[in-house]
C-alpha cells in the first residue's frame, strides 16, 4: 500500500501525516470560501454586471489597505497568531453579516450587497494566500515539488463540497444560512494550521524554510517595496497579474450568460454553485496523480507554461465555436490546470525567498496585484462589449497575452532554479534582496 501510494502521488511513508494535516487545512479554507461564493455571485449581481466592475476597484482599494495592517500582524506577532488572527478576523465578519440578514432583512439592499461582494473578494484572496504562505514557510522546494500537487487535492474537494453544500442548502434555508456554515469552516481551518506549525518536514540545504519560528519582524510596507525591487518577486506579481486578466475575462463572460437566464436571488446562487461544481470536478486527477510528477520530471519552468497554453487554445476554441457549451469547457479547463498544476507549482516559488517575502509580498502580490489584474480585465472586457466585438476580438486580445505570460512562466522556472544553485555559495540576506 505504502508503494503503491509513493508511485502514484510521490508522497514517502514519513510525510503521510503532513500531506493529510495540509490538506485538511486547505479542505477547510475552500469550503468556506465555496460554499460562501454563489450568494457573493448572487448579491453583487443585484445592480446588473455593470456595477460589478466598478465594485473590482473598490475591492483594489481595500486589498492596498489591509495589506499594511497585515504587514504589521506579520512584523509583530508569532506565525500562528496572526493566521488566527485573520481567520477569526473573517470568521467574525461572515456572522455579523449573518446576523444582518437573519435579523434585520429589511435592511438589506443592494449596497450592502455590494459591501459583501467586495468583502467577500478579500476574505477569498488572503484566506488562500495565508495557506499557501504558511505552506511555503513550513516545506521546503524538493519536498514542495512533490507535495503541494496532492495537498491541493484537499482545497479542491473542498471546492467541490462547498458548492454542493451551498447548492442542497440555498434555497430550504436560504443564502443567509450558509455564512455560519463558512464561519465554522473556517474555525477548523485554525485548528489544522495550529497542528502543521507543529510537524517536522524536510530541510534540505540551500531551502529557504526556517524551523517555526520567532516573529520576523520588518515594516508593515516591507512587501510592498520588496516586490517593486525585486525583479524575482516582480516576475511572479507580473505573472499573476495575467492570471487575474485571464480569469477575469473568463469570468464577466460566464456572468453574463447566467444573467441572460434572468433567475431570483436564490436560483442564481444554485446556478453559480453548479458552474463551480462541473468546474472543480476536473481538477482531481490532474492534483491526485500528475502534478507532483509534473514538477519533478518537467520542472517548474515548463510546468508554469502550461496554464498559458491553455488559455490560449481555450480562448481559440470559444472563438470558433462561441457556445456556452464551449464557454464551460473554457471555464473548467483553465481552473483545473490553474488550481491543479499552475497553483502549486507557482506556489515553490516562494520556498526560495525570505519568510518576509513569503508573508508580507505573497500577500501584496496574491491580493493587491491580482485585483489589480480583475480590474485591468473586467475593463478590456467592458471595453470590447461596448464596442460590440464578440469571441473573436477577445481571442485576439488574450492569445497574444498567453504568449507572453508563458514566456513569464519559463523566465520565472529558471530564475527559482538559478537562486536555488547560488544559496549554498551566497549569503542568506544577499539572496533575499534579490
Amino acid at each position: 500500500m505504502t508503494g503503491a501510494l509513493s508511485r502514484f502521488t510521490n508522497i514517502r511513508r514519513d510525510e503521510i501525516v503532513l500531506t493529510l494535516v495540509a490538506g485538511l487545512f486547505f479542505f477547510c479554507v475552500l469550503t468556506a470560501l465555496m460554499v460562501v461564493r454563489p450568494a457573493r455571485e448572487a448579491l453583487g449581481m443585484q445592480r446588473g454586471i455593470e456595477s460589478i466592475r466598478w465594485l473590482f476597484f473598490g475591492t483594489v482599494v481595500v486589498t492596498l489597505l489591509v495589506n499594511p495592517i497585515f504587514g504589521l500582524l506579520v512584523s509583530r506577532f508569532r506565525r500562528f497568531a496572526f493566521v488566527a488572527a485573520t481567520y477569526s478576523f473573517f470568521a467574525l465578519g461572515l456572522l455579523a453579516f449573518y446576523a444582518l440578514l437573519r435579523f434585520a432583512p429589511a435592511s438589506v439592499g443592494v449596497h450592502t450587497g455590494q459591501v459583501f461582494y467586495v468583502w467577500f473578494s478579500v476574505f477569498n484572496l488572503f484566506a488562500t494566500m495565508l495557506f499557501w504562505a504558511l505552506l511555503t514557510d513550513r516545506i521546503p522546494l524538493e519536498q514542495s515539488k512533490r507535495l503541494f500537487g496532492v495537498i491541493a487535492l484537499g482545497g479542491t474537494l473542498g471546492a467541490l463540497f462547498g458548492p454542493w453544500l451551498a447548492s442542497v442548502l440555498a434555497k430550504p434555508l436560504g443564502t443567509a444560512a450558509l455564512l455560519p456554515i463558512a464561519a465554522g469552516f473556517l474555525v477548523l481551518a485554525q485548528f489544522a494550521a495550529w497542528w502543521l506549525t507543529r510537524l517536522p518536514t524536510d530541510r534540505a540545504p540551500g531551502a529557504a524554510a526556517e524551523p517555526v519560528p520567532g516573529v520576523i519582524g520588518g515594516s508593515a510596507w516591507e512587501g510592498f517595496r520588496n516586490s517593486l525591487r525585486s525583479p524575482y518577486l516582480l516576475g511572479i506579481g507580473a505573472y499573476v497579474l495575467i492570471v487575474a486578466i485571464m480569469a477575469t475575462l473568463i469570468y464577466f463572460t460566464r456572468l453574463q450568460m447566467v444573467a441572460a437566464l434572468n433567475p431570483s436571488l436564490d436560483e442564481r446562487t444554485a446556478a453559480f454553485a453548479r458552474i463551480d461544481l462541473i468546474a472543480q470536478t476536473a481538477t482531481l486527477i490532474l492534483q491526485a496523480l500528475v502534478t507532483g510528477h509534473l514538477m519533478k520530471r518537467i520542472g517548474i519552468a515548463a510546468t508554469l507554461a502550461l496554464l498559458p497554453i491553455t488559455a490560449a487554445l481555450g480562448f481559440i476554441g470559444l472563438a470558433v465555436v462561441g457556445s456556452l457549451a464551449a464557454l464551460i469547457a473554457l471555464d473548467a479547463s483553465f481552473r483545473a490546470v490553474q488550481r491543479g498544476v499552475m497553483r502549486p507549482a507557482r506556489e515553490t516559488l516562494f520556498t526560495v525567498v525570505s519568510p518576509a517575502d513569503r508573508y508580507k509580498s505573497k500577500a501584496f502580490i496574491d491580493t493587491f496585484v491580482f485585483r489589480a489584474g480583475d480590474v485591468a480585465g473586467a475593463q478590456v472586457e467592458g471595453l470590447l462589449g461596448r464596442l460590440g466585438m464578440g469571441f473573436a476580438a477577445l481571442a485576439a486580445f488574450a492569445v497574444p497575452l498567453a504568449a507572453l505570460w508563458m514566456m513569464l512562466g519559463l523566465w520565472l522556472g529558471y530564475a527559482q532554479r538559478a537562486r536555488v544553485t547560488q544559496a549554498a555559495d551566497a549569503p542568506r540576506d544577499t539572496l533575499d534582496r534579490r
